[in-house]
């Protein structure tokens, strides 16, 4: 089939690599020339383990193009996604589907013969009503069908998730669309991938629901953890006890400085916002928000209660800044919180991360960046631990407790244990143990 996907960024780009490699001829299209420019080139723009090498073999194959000129990209696609971004709004929380609409006005100037515009990008309920409307504003006469298939990708895991899938989602309104997406997955038919088929409103309401689920977990497990601080009691042989419950799970049980990345901020935040709007409020939805986003910045009081609780004039080594490992993506990282805590309380900061340094610059400042983790705690007060990189989990401890002026270690992410770190003489400060 031929697919035509508006957007290369984070979904569009992995999306359409992964269609390609399951024998579609995919074209991605961004208004991005530098982007475009670099993608031929064989750049990535977004860190993303194997998708280099995806992209580059399909590219070769003849099955994966760019280009940012969109009559040419969507010319007799039968599948035209938009995986444009819905960041938040200024002001209000809400999703910013500027792009999204752009995106449907565009289609609508250059549809010839039927294809099924598919709203990829995580969108409010009631956003493919609205795009459809648009497209039949702009082309009274055009043959399309507007169909909503989210995506359920975990940064650092994208490639594997789109190809072995809990689910799959569509949601449609009209036959011809359900078939085509249908044929569009059929490789992933072998893998006994489920496909649920629903309503378009319905397939928008699932994603939102799914991540702010998963973002009420992360939140209940750290105020679990901090309640096992104060009564002395293990968090993490709490999550095994209530994981091994089946109809709880493991997963999303791993207490830690909060939730971040390009996901669950923003849609928990637009979920909470469409519910107020249709008289309906998410209670439980918003006080997760509200505590994720106490709970970044108390991750910073920790560090400076384990330093005696005054850091003024101290350096801190800070050992990873993305949100979470594999991949480059800084945005809402805990880091940065916890960061701004340090420094506001006088603490110069250094910090090492494998990927995260060129996003990092552009938000952070008075940081200085070491190109290790043991060049970072050369000469630190302490090292502090906050996104649990492999290269992190397996540290010479004698040689970081020689490096160090002071042993003071802060594991926000519960990747040692307490019994090793006081046999190496460090004072470790870990979470709800």
């Amino acid at each position: 089939m031929r697919v035509a996907m508006i957007g290369a960024g984070y979904v569009g780009l992995v999306s359409g690599a992964c269609f390609a490699d399951f024998g579609h001829i995919v074209t991605c299209i961004d208004v991005d020339e530098a982007k475009i420019a670099g993608l031929k080139e064989g750049r990535m723009p977004i860190y993303e383990p194997g998708l280099a090498e995806l992209v580059a073999t399909n590219v070769r194959a003849g099955r994966l193009s760019f280009t940012t000129d969109l009559a040419q990209g969507i010319a007799g696609a039968e599948a035209i996604f938009i995986a444009v971004g819905t960041p938040s709004r200024r002001g209000d929380g809400h999703a910013d589907l500027t792009y999204v609409f752009q995106a449907a006005r565009d289609v609508a100037r250059h549809l010839d013969g039927f294809a099924v515009v598919v709203n990829k990008s995580t969108v409010p309920v009631g956003t493919g009503d609205e795009v459809e409307r648009i497209i039949r504003a702009e082309a009274p006469q055009a043959e399309f069908a507007v169909a909503s298939n989210p995506e359920f990708l975990r940064e650092g895991a994208a490639i594997g998730d789109f190809k072995r899938p809990d689910r799959i989602v569509i949601g449609v309104e009209d036959a011809r669309a359900e078939a085509v997406l249908k044929e569009l997955y059929r490789p992933l038919f072998l893998n006994q991938a489920p496909i649920l088929v629903t309503s378009r409103r319905t397939a928008e309401l699932i994603k939102y629901a799914a991540n702010a689920f998963l973002a009420t977990k992360i939140t209940f497990i750290n105020e679990i953890a901090d309640l096992c601080e104060k009564v002395g009691a293990n968090v993490q042989d709490v999550a095994r006890g209530i994981g091994l419950d089946r109809r709880i799970g493991p997963k999303f049980l791993n207490a830690g400085p909060g939730y971040g990345g390009s996901c669950f901020p923003k849609d928990t935040l637009a979920l909470i916002r469409t519910a107020e709007e249709h008289g309906s409020p998410l209670r439980i939805v918003a006080a997760t928000v509200e505590a994720n986003t106490r709970r970044k910045r108390a991750m910073g009081e920790k560090v400076i209660r384990a330093m005696g609780g005054d850091v003024r004039g101290r350096t801190i080594a800070i050992l990873g800044l993305t949100f979470k490992p594999e991949t480059d993506d800084m945005r809402e990282a805990p880091s940065i919180d916890i960061i701004e805590v340090l420094q506001a309380a006088g603490a110069r900061i250094v910090a090492h991360d494998p990927e995260g340094e060129e996003q990092a610059r552009r938000i952070l400042k008075d940081v200085e960046y070491r190109p290790d983790a043991y060049s970072a705690v050369e000469g630190a007060d302490a090292m502090v631990i906050v996104t649990e990189w492999d290269e992190f989990r397996a540290l010479n401890l004698a040689r970081i407790r020689t490096l160090l002026r002071e042993p003071v270690v802060v594991d926000l992410r519960n990747i040692y244990r307490r019994e090793e770190m006081d046999r190496h003489g460090f004072r470790y400060t870990a979470v709800g143990r």
